[in-house]
């Protein structure tokens, strides 16, 4: 659907490839055009490389873009699309291979003379990977070297534990990825993450678009986001946004590309880097005012980049909220339901991004991201209070989320004090559990919204009891 706007809004043809199990989504109905992939399941349908290009051949489409999972990280599947005579919207494949490949980009930012943290990596040699971990210290980070969004990577503080950490992710690695190869880094214990949104084009230009916070984190997962980031003065800010930018050059970076670090408080370490459009995109976008979508239409076309740096301007705070089906005082365990109420808050400066419907049956097929709430204000004070009043006002019946959670979240004095890190949420488990089940705000939410209308006539208590017996239902 972000796609989807952006063609619209430039007066380009849409078309979009689906599973059945989709064929009643608002992305589907929003294209011009909509193709039925087959498969036994949706993902199996949506990594059918083949059966997508052919699909795209057939309705004679000039470019294909990736979107922000399944293939969009394939160079495989990128160089197929260029050789079917479609166009990649997105980097090269042989970016996507360099940064694709953790140990790899790992090896090639090293040699280009920027800072990584401290590791051991298997393949260099694999009778000692274990002992040359040891050596490192505790805590200890365990990687898959092909993985991404946190897939696969076990934290380790107990040597004992080593060898079990060390198995479990070689099976995630390859049942994810394919790739049981590893690495081990030592994991600082309180650190931020902090990435930074670049744009290059075939011409050898290559800008930033400040950085994003992403520190607030479950299970390796990204909950909030925000820019700019409070951990940050400008030297810092330039410092980090200028070794992305080397990066991303010494790599002949094209397309829109996200370069994350870990910050310690004295130093930046690169993680990794992200070939594509990231999910947490739209809060650059509320303090840049660019769309990057149009943006990587605009370089995938083969034209030079019209943004210089001196042009893009940062204004005021912006912060992502995830809104996702799972109950934070379960430790998280996924949710389904089927949607019987949904309805968003209007609110100046609030942009939801989202994809579900009401009637819509909420699955464990795909991640349980729902939504994502962003705002905009002068401050990130004024932001936070916006995007907590924001979640206790979303209206959405028959599938528990983390609505109440993330409200608390965004209130809370440490969250506000900027003081966060990774480990944040594990040192703070209170905020998962809360005072209350994490339906009562959308109960009363959806009790104020459907009392509204008739709150003079006899058939208000009637109507919320009809539509709370079919929550319960």
């Amino acid at each position: 659907m972000r796609i989807i706007k952006t063609l619209r809004k430039l007066g380009l043809h849409s078309a979009i490839v689906y599973h059945e199990v989709d064929a009643a989504t608002l992305a589907v109905s929003m294209a011009d055009t909509a193709i039925a992939l087959e498969g036994s399941s949706p993902i199996a349908a949506y990594l059918d490389a083949e059966q997508i290009i052919a699909s795209a051949r057939r309705a004679s489409v000039g470019a294909l873009h990736p979107g922000y999972g399944f293939l969009s990280e394939s160079a495989e599947f990128a160089r197929a699309v260029a050789s079917a005579g479609i166009t990649f919207v997105g980097p090269t494949p042989e970016s996507i291979e360099l940064m694709g490949d953790k140990i790899r980009a790992r090896r090639f930012v090293q040699r280009a003379g920027f800072p990584v943290p401290p590791a051991a990596v298997e393949e260099d040699e694999p009778e000692t990977f274990a002992s040359r971990a040891r050596d490192l210290g505790l805590p200890l980070l365990v990687k898959p070297s092909a993985g991404g969004g946190g897939k696969g990577m076990q934290i380790v503080r107990d040597f004992d534990t080593l060898d079990d950490a060390i198995a479990q992710a070689r099976r995630e690695g390859l049942r994810y990825f394919g790739d049981g190869r590893l690495y081990v880094e030592r994991c600082a214990e309180k650190p931020r993450h902090i990435e930074v949104q670049v744009l290059g084009d075939s011409f050898g230009n290559v800008v930033h678009l400040f950085e994003r916070e992403c520190s607030v984190q479950r299970r390796f997962q990204k909950i909030i986001e925000e820019t700019p980031s409070p951990a940050l003065s400008a030297e810092l800010r330039k410092r980090v946004c200028e070794m992305a930018i080397g990066v991303a050059r010494s790599a002949n970076y094209r397309n829109a590309g996200t370069v994350e670090f870990i910050f310690d408080g004295h130093e930046f370490y690169f993680l990794e880097m992200n070939a594509r459009l990231q999910v947490e995109h739209p809060v650059t976008e509320m303090v840049t005012g660019i769309d990057l979508v149009a943006q990587q239409l605009h370089v995938a076309a083969g034209h030079e980049l019209t943004l210089s740096q001196s042009d893009i301007v940062s204004n005021g705070h912006a912060i992502e909220a995830r809104l996702y089906a799972e109950a934070p005082e379960r430790e998280y365990a996924p949710t389904t339901g089927k949607i019987l109420m949904l309805e968003y808050p209007e609110c100046e400066g609030v942009r939801i991004d989202s994809g579900i419907v009401q009637g819509q049956k909420i699955t464990t097929a795909f991640d349980p991201m729902l939504a994502k709430i962003v705002v905009h204000s002068a401050t990130r004070g004024e932001a936070a209070l916006k995007a907590a009043h924001v979640m206790r006002q979303f209206v959405l019946l028959g599938c528990e989320t983390n609505a109440d959670f993330l409200a608390r979240l965004l209130m809370d004095d440490t969250f506000l004090s900027g003081q966060i890190h990774t480990g944040y949420l594990d040192q703070n488990p209170h905020l998962a559990i809360g005072q209350c089940g994490s339906d009562l705000p959308a109960i009363l939410a959806a009790a104020a919204l459907l009392t509204k209308p008739v709150r003079d006539s006899a058939d208000a208590v009637p109507k919320l009891h009809a539509e709370l017996g079919k929550w319960r239902n």
